[in-house]
């Protein structure tokens, strides 16, 4: 019977579509899917009433023809899906049908288009069931709490090795994996092109500076290069929407890793948002500036830096000896060396990043903390700065 059903239809269908098309073209203002949608109905119609009741037996796989097909209730066995970044509901729907959620991906799309919030399905991990109507399942995947997260918040400042260690403590991937997916950070990200620098010394590729601190949704059961990858392509966008490279380029005129290195160290030096540009701009005076003693930096916190790279414990900058200081066997001494530390020293923030870009105008050469707010004190006075550094004691700060 289905066989001359489908004669029939194909028949007539072909017979009428001229004048049929024509009149639904009319009242749908353009014609197309719905037109032959409409179209394809009547004629189904017509032979069920042709045929009498037999004919109706044909109609449950005839009508396969017009619905999508899709499951009956709330589902089976639990199943984990993720859906992929950026995922169009298409996709999304090939997925679902894959695992076997769905019954097909079109009984999905036209759920996720019939619900109003069927277009904020994110991207990400998710507890659903097998089997599930078209329906149910969008309204699951709408639920956040059907969402699998592993928030795992970066505080801005820290080094590698301190992500490292916060990652294995919420992931439970080693550290050891951490700190060898992060040998090669071009393979997680960092175009070879940040590594270049204008002061003379040589490249030294580190994955330090490009983990963007922030709070993650990491995917469950990921790799150490998968978490790293995900913060340096945070690094990466945020670094786009602050034009970060050409910025660097053009008012700062050198590189954006040396950029990014002074960043780093206003983020240590700093005690509050409101003196990172000023610590960056004391950094780009005694660089390259002509007043200050030398071209050199003098930053002490690159030397626990330093320490905790080589595994030797840190120390406070007034408990540091002369020769802890001075030590050249330390590439981020105090010092006797002129530019700029080999490497970032930590993982700033996007503030800092702004900061080390566009500092505020200032001839200041020497700053210090004088409050427990976090506040410095700046002067290009040494003087001044001695007496700063006597108001610092006072507070209980030094």
């Amino acid at each position: 019977m289905i066989d001359e059903l489908d004669l029939a239809f194909d028949e007539q269908a072909e017979k009428g579509r001229p004048r049929h098309r024509r009149g639904f073209r009319g009242s749908k203002g353009g014609g197309g899917k719905g037109g032959k949608s409409a179209v394809a109905f009547l004629m189904v119609f017509i032979l069920l009433g042709v045929l009498g009741v037999g004919g109706y037996l044909g109609y449950s796989k005839i009508k396969g023809f017009f619905t999508a097909a899709d499951y009956d209730g709330p589902g089976t066995d639990p199943v984990q899906v993720k859906i992929p970044k950026d995922a169009s509901l298409t996709e999304i729907g090939n997925v679902l049908y894959d695992a076997d959620v769905v019954k097909s991906t079109a009984a999905f799309t036209e759920a996720a288009d019939a619900n109003p919030k069927g277009k904020n399905i994110q991207s990400g991990t998710y507890n659903l069931r097998k089997q599930m109507a078209a329906e149910q399942a969008v309204t699951l995947m709408l639920d956040p709490k059907s969402r699998v997260t592993n928030g795992i918040t970066i505080p801005e400042g820290k080094t590698a090795n301190q992500v490292y260690e916060i990652l294995a403590k919420a992931t439970g991937v080693k550290v050891a994996d951490f700190k060898n997916a992060a040998k090669d950070p071009e393979a997680l990200g960092v175009p070879a092109f940040w590594f270049n620098r204008t002061d003379g010394q040589k490249k030294t590729k580190s994955i330090e500076g490009f983990l963007f601190p922030d709070t993650y949704e990491f995917p469950p059961k990921g790799t150490a290069a998968e978490y790293l990858t995900l913060m340096v392509e945070h690094f990466m966008n945020v670094a786009n929407e602050v034009d970060f490279v050409k910025q660097a380029e053009t008012q700062r005129n050198i590189s954006p890793y040396e950029v990014l290195t002074v960043a780093s160290l206003a983020q240590a030096e700093a005690g509050n948002a409101e003196d990172l540009g000023k610590v960056a701009r004391v950094a780009y005076n005694r660089l390259y500036g002509d007043d200050f003693h030398c071209k050199c930096l003098e930053f002490d916190v690159g030397i626990n830096y330093y320490y905790q790279l080589t595994g030797r414990p840190t120390k406070s900058s007034g408990k540091m000896t002369d020769k802890e200081l001075f030590d050249t066997k330390n590439p981020y001494r105090l010092h006797g060396k002129d530019g700029l530390t080999p490497t970032p020293i930590n993982n700033p923030g996007k503030a800092a990043l702004q900061g080390a870009l566009a500092p505020p105008k200032g001839n200041w050469l020497y700053f210090v903390a004088i409050d427990k707010q976090g506040h410095s004190a700046f002067t290009n006075s040494y003087p001044q700065h001695e007496k700063n550094i006597e108001t610092a004691k006072k507070n209980g700060v030094l």
